[in-house]
């Protein structure tokens, strides 16, 4: 990772005009949320350049050619569009708006669960509190009333989250077999797509997921109508108390997308508790996308955008970290990394811990 290690090659002019960009960022957002929803790009998309003037947009999109104008007219300035003889003609940068599914889901996560609560940043990193979080509820964090969410709120979270981590699951696979465990502990399953995975992989292997109430009965639920309920088990706990009972013994214990949930204190907490209940052949397994290990400097910049997310709407004092940062606290917890693999899936790595001797 180099894009960070020096100051940017820009002209002041440019650099004025990205200042404005970013002031204006929230009309951006929302303009090329309405050239979607309002099936715009598609349609200039589909038309190649023909009947494609404004009157023409309008006409087809079932908006008031002010609308059309005022939209179009900021698609311009954007770059998503381009205009050749009074026609509108998509450019590259509406191409992928339009057509690259990263761009729609991480769009959909920001607008239907992001966007109102990041008014309340400000306070949220004075409080350590996800303030954003009120816009939906009066609660403390967003995991144990991920179910309550309104629909549109669900589905993006959800579609957010299994994105990132399903594209890592086929190369993951077989890294997590090559000891072939007889009993995963899935910590923090969610809604037990990995679990279906390994049962998937192996017809052996036995399957037991640590989490919360709400999402464990959705999770199992899942299982069985996979036809895998014998061999895919729930285990209720609260990881964040303490005292929380932990599964103890497994052959593998699996963290997804699991620890950026949780300060750093809370996380070494995790860490210990999962130590202290390994065998002394166990082993931990970390998957996680953190900002240093890249490989491109967009992958960085979404990732650092999703730490606040948790800053605001998710619970406050957690976030995407530093790869460094979570050694020193496996390092804490009385565990070393015994393998560490970079660039799995959309920029994951998978730290294979075991206890230290």
């Amino acid at each position: 990772m180099t894009f960070y290690q020096n100051p940017k090659s820009i002209k002041a002019f440019d650099a004025k005009f990205e200042a404005q960009k970013i002031a204006f960022a929230p009309v951006a957002f929302q303009v090329a949320r309405c050239l979607l929803k309002f099936n715009i790009l598609a349609y200039i998309d589909k038309a190649k350049g023909e009947n494609c003037s404004r009157s023409d947009i309008a006409s087809q999109c079932n908006i008031s050619e002010y609308a059309a104008g005022v939209l179009l007219d900021m698609g311009l300035s954007m770059g998503l569009l381009w205009l050749k003889d009074e026609q509108y003609q998509l450019d590259k940068i509406g191409d992928f708006m339009l057509n690259d599914e990263m761009a729609k889901i991480n769009l959909n996560f920001i607008h239907d669960v992001c966007y109102q609560g990041l008014y309340d940043l400000d306070a949220s990193l004075l409080e350590g509190k996800a303030k954003g979080l009120k816009v939906f509820g009066d609660w403390e964090t967003i995991y144990p009333t991920l179910s309550e969410l309104p629909l549109e709120a669900k589905k993006s979270w959800f579609e957010f989250d299994h994105f990132y981590s399903d594209f890592a699951f086929e190369a993951l696979l077989p890294l997590i077999f090559q000891h072939q465990p007889k009993t995963i502990v899935d910590i923090g399953g969610n809604t037990g797509k990995w679990a279906l995975a390994c049962t998937g992989f192996d017809n052996k292997v036995k399957v037991t997921i640590m989490d919360l109430p709400g999402q464990l009965r959705v999770a199992l639920a899942n299982a069985k109508t996979q036809g895998v309920a014998d061999r895919v088990s729930g285990f209720e706990c609260n990881l964040l108390d303490e005292n929380t009972p932990f599964y103890s013994g497994g052959d593998l214990y699996w963290m997804s997308q699991f620890l950026d949930c949780f300060s750093e204190q809370e996380i070494l907490t995790i860490l210990k508790n999962t130590a202290a209940n390994m065998r002394p052949d166990s082993e931990l397994c970390i998957l996680e996308t953190y900002w240093d290990r890249q490989p491109f400097e967009a992958g960085a910049y979404c990732v650092n955008a999703t730490s606040l997310y948790f800053t605001a709407m998710a619970n406050g004092n957690s976030r995407m970290y530093h790869s460094k940062d979570m050694l020193k606290l496996i390092s804490k917890a009385g565990l070393f990394v015994d393998q560490d693999i970079d660039n799995i899936g959309l920029g994951h790595t998978l730290l294979r811990c075991k206890l230290k001797p």
